[in-house]
């Protein structure tokens, strides 16, 4: 196909279709939900890893999967085993283009693309679930929220544990005072999503089945590097496609802490970790927030503390579990009445274990995250991650990261102007710009 005359025709039709919206806003049949007795139509973003994982998951109900759209032609081919009869594109504008019977679509692929892909089918009335952290940018993270509201949209992002018993449980238990108030969390992954080399001075051929031009998107151009720098998975660790560790991770472990607290946005945050170079996300954060108290708190602020990499709470904290080691991966929550440790993912421990030999654990219901995408698209419920709840998040995760740049400075943070108050230099960050010829209305 002609890719400059398709992005234009896309960008118009669009455009148009967003504007006709605002003024009718059942003029697709997309904005509606599907009768309970539809099965749903169905298209992804992306064909491998979770995209697979998503695709699998919401196609084991009533959705059926019609389209598929990734820049390696070869990992969309690897479906066709499975889902012979999808239509297969390489370009998901042209999908959206020419999909016009789908009702959603699963936006699966690097963090950078995931707004653009979001808004685009939103604004065809498309139902839309996203991967985390669904945006790469704060900015784009409010204007998604925002336009799925008034559209009355169905949306989740792609924070399954949320709707794990797990979690559930997590959050029952705080918010039942089982520990008391909170006065603090630390949060930690090992994960290790950055790199402080420098860029490697090469160029090296584009492999046949990828688009390169797509795949880069929105982001300035470069040259191709191969041995999966950028392409398939190491892309988290770059500036520009991802979000490293924190972005990657914080969206899954700060879940329950922000459920259960009933956290709004932070008044401020502090990075005292290690800032990235000039290409790639670094590793080993500590990212310590000051959030506005809540009825779950014991004071009027609480702090929620981050690490990652090889960093971890502080020895006084990890001593509250007693002989318990800490997990990879998890929280810590500390109450006027005991100590609650949550593995990511695994179920929550209390402490010290003396005082709660006769607690009994809350009864939850385990979820199905894709499932419960589904059937709210067809008219049954409603989800529990949608862009109301999982887009403040988001915010929040990406304002670390954006921390992280600026190491050892606390950053006031107004929420409504979507700005720093102290630190102006901090404000580039919040809204990146497009390349041409790869804008979005309405981003």
């Amino acid at each position: 196909m002609n890719k400059t005359f398709s992005r234009r025709e896309f960008l118009r039709r669009a455009a148009w279709t967003a504007a006709g919206l605002c003024a009718a806003p059942y003029v697709t049949t997309g904005l509606r939900a599907a009768s309970p007795n539809d099965t749903l139509l169905h298209a992804s973003f992306g064909a491998s890893g979770m995209a697979r994982s998503d695709i699998e998951g919401i196609t084991r109900g009533r959705a059926k999967l019609v389209a598929v759209a990734d820049v390696d032609l070869a990992k969309a081919r690897a479906l066709k085993k499975e889902f012979p009869e999808i239509r297969i594109y390489q370009d998901w504008r042209e999908l959206l283009d020419k999909e016009k019977t789908i009702d959603s679509v699963n936006v699966t692929v690097p963090d950078h693309m995931h707004a653009p892909m979001a808004m685009a089918a939103m604004q065809l009335g498309k139902h839309v679930y996203c991967q985390k952290p669904l945006t790469h940018d704060v900015y784009e993270a409010r204007q998604l929220t925002e336009f799925a509201r008034r559209r009355k949209l169905v949306t989740q992002m792609g924070i399954q544990i949320h709707s794990s018993g797990i979690y559930r449980e997590a959050v029952r238990i705080i918010q039942d005072g089982t520990i008391g108030k909170v006065k603090e969390v630390h949060t930690w992954s090992n994960k290790a999503w950055g790199d402080p080399s420098p860029l490697p001075n090469r160029t090296d051929p584009v492999p046949a089945d990828l688009d390169w031009d797509a795949w880069l998107g929105t982001a300035a151009a470069r040259p191709f590097i191969g041995e999966g720098y950028y392409h398939p998975g190491n892309w988290r660790k770059r500036l520009d496609f991802g979000t490293g560790t924190f972005g990657d991770m914080g969206c899954h472990i700060y879940d329950p802490v922000f459920k259960a607290l009933e956290l709004t946005a932070p008044i401020s945050l502090r990075s005292d970790g290690p800032a990235p170079n000039q290409w790639n996300w670094a590793i080993n954060a500590r990212i310590e927030y000051v959030f506005p108290g809540t009825a779950f708190t014991a004071e009027k602020t609480v702090k929620v503390i981050w690490y990652d990499g090889e960093e971890r709470p502080p020895k006084d904290v990890q001593a509250l579990l007693v002989d318990e080691k800490l997990p990879g991966q998890g929280s810590i929550f500390i109450g006027t009445k005991g100590v609650m440790m949550l593995p990511h993912i695994a179920r929550a421990q209390l402490f010290p274990e003396k005082d709660f030999e006769n607690w009994q654990r809350p009864k939850v219901t385990e979820n199905d995250h894709w499932q419960q995408f589904v059937e709210a698209c067809r008219g049954n419920g409603q989800t529990a991650a949608g862009f109301d709840y999982s887009g403040p998040l988001t915010e929040t995760i990406l304002l670390g990261s954006l921390a992280t740049r600026f190491p050892k400075a606390t950053l006031q943070w107004n929420v409504k102007s979507l700005k720093f108050t102290n630190l102006s230099d901090a404000n580039q960050y919040v809204r990146r710009s497009y390349r041409k010829g790869w804008e979005v209305e309405g981003l």
